[in-house]
């Protein structure tokens, strides 16, 4: 063996290729599938009424069919992140030709959301959409393996900035599901939104051929062949060159006896440590609750609880406080017609834009943990005006600066999550907190639509504050910074 001057790690790698059209092509692909989760997630805020007017639904069914997605990505969050770190983020270039690899990964998540998606704009009746869209949230709960992927490509200086840039696809998708809408559901109905959004997802299926596997992951396994080859490839394209030498691979077999070790390990493993291999099934997951995950864990859960409680809820309240949805209520504002709705939406969705920026400004020079606290504080602060009912203009710059930032808490929730948990364990430990975060996404159509349109408005939002609180509280009590810091492949031997 060659001595360790003519070796590197795959952290020293990336470096070196630099961040150029490869990434740019990994970027764009991630991107694609992060439009198509905002584009499904946004349509449930349009859809609702004019299916429940079609189909003479109850407000109890109007609201099951936003239910039942994120009951889908639940379940999808969880289930794609166990595939993703058995199985591979995507089909190995050397296996596309094998068709028995293809319910792997990206693939997979790319099937069944572009399949269910478009399929419920033909829905007969009620049962099948309702049907059809469970099975699209199921697809849609991939999300999280995209940013996961994405993120093993990027070099670690620069890896803050260049996933709030991901990020940036998000807030694309959500713009123009609202410019659609405004287009479309006056003209055209919501069968045909439901079908010309579900093209981003039928594009990512399309162009999956191209789709390369993590080099982290395939070193992860052992196969440094593989891993040195796409590395290769990335450094050819963005013309920079790889170090002298050979890819380092210190991974070892584990046995029994070295997984009940664990819980004496350290998550932040140094840069050339012994490698524990990953167990897979429930053995993945349960090592999200090894000592010295669970407390990481659990707090996670509760930032991407609060997270998404707050944000969906804050695109529900939008259409709710608009359209005439306030008429019943004396006191409350009315803010005019359904193309009012429209509107609003799409304005507080340009709010995700400066979200996005100022989380680029900060993320990289005071940390994730205290970008996400001070965000969050500005967050509570915007939502205060909302307490007491008041003119549509004030309405609309709360929520407007609320959701700004409630979005930059998001986003930096989501870089956090994949940079503290290992390889071993990125996708399943994301996905679950994923998961999670789609309860809070059940739970708030309940406060949003039924206290709101129940003349009850100021508890609603006292409920969406007490949230954002003890989110930035889960935040405080996190137990490690990673910014700059480089990515741990496993829970490794000291």
């Amino acid at each position: 063996m060659a001595d360790q001057g003519s070796a590197y790690t795959l952290d020293e790698a990336l470096i070196s290729v630099g961040f150029g059209r490869f990434q740019g092509w990994i970027i764009a692909y991630a991107g694609l599938g992060s439009i198509a989760e905002a584009m499904e997630v946004m349509i449930l805020s349009f859809i609702g009424p004019s299916v429940r007017s079609e189909w003479n639904l109850s407000s109890t069914q109007e609201s099951l069919i936003t239910t039942v997605v994120f009951v889908g990505m639940l379940i999808g969050a969880y289930s794609w992140g166990i595939i993703s770190d058995n199985y591979g983020r995507s089909v190995n270039n050397n296996w596309l030709p094998a068709f028995s690899f293809t319910r792997k990964g990206l693939l997979s998540i790319a099937i069944v959301t572009s399949g269910a998606s478009l399929l419920s704009a033909f829905s007969p009746n009620y049962i099948s959409l309702v049907v059809l869209r469970c099975i699209g949230g199921i697809g849609l709960g991939g999300g999280p393996t995209y940013n996961s992927w994405f993120l093993e490509f990027v070099p670690a200086p620069s890896r803050g900035t260049w996933m709030v840039i991901f990020a940036t696809f998000w807030t694309v998708g959500t713009i123009l599901e609202a410019s659609l809408a405004w287009i479309i559901m006056p003209h055209f109905g919501w069968r045909w939104l439901l079908a010309i959004s579900s093209l981003p997802a039928l594009a990512a299926l399309v162009f999956y051929g191209l789709v390369p596997e993590s080099p982290r992951y395939l070193c992860l396994k052992g196969q440094t062949t593989e891993a040195h080859d796409i590395l290769k490839r990335a450094a050819a394209m963005n013309q920079t060159q790889l170090p002298p030498g050979f890819l380092l691979s210190d991974q070892i077999d584990s046995s029994d006896e070295e997984l009940d070790t664990l819980e004496d390990t350290h998550l932040l493993s140094p840069k050339r440590s012994k490698i524990i291999a990953s167990k897979t099934g429930f053995s993945t997951l349960w090592m999200l609750f090894s000592p010295n995950l669970i407390k990481t864990t659990i707090l996670l859960w509760g930032v991407f609880f609060g997270n998404a409680f707050s944000y969906y809820g804050i695109i529900l309240l939008t259409s709710q406080l608009s359209g005439g949805g306030q008429s019943q209520c004396s006191s409350l504002p009315s803010l005019g017609s359904q193309d009012s709705t429209y509107r609003d939406v799409f304005i507080t969705s340009l709010a995700e834009v400066p979200g996005l920026i100022f989380s680029a400004f900060v993320v990289d020079k005071i940390g994730r943990k205290h970008s996400m606290e001070l965000m969050f504080f500005i967050g509570f602060m915007f939502l205060l005006p909302l307490l007491s009912p008041g003119f549509e203009i004030f309405t609309t710059i709360s929520l407007f600066g609320s959701r700004m930032f409630i979005l930059g808490t998001f986003t930096i929730a989501n870089i956090y999550a994949p940079e503290i948990y290992p390889t071993s364990v990125r996708a399943t430990g994301v996905g679950v907190a994923s998961s999670v975060g789609r309860v809070g996404g059940i739970v708030c159509p309940l406060v949003a639509v039924y206290l709101v349109s129940g003349c009850h408005q100021t508890a609603a939002i006292v409920l969406f504050e007490i949230v954002i609180v003890l989110s930035g509280v889960c935040v405080a009590f996190f137990p490690h910074e990673t910014m700059a810091r480089e990515l741990a492949d496993t829970l490794s031997e000291p």
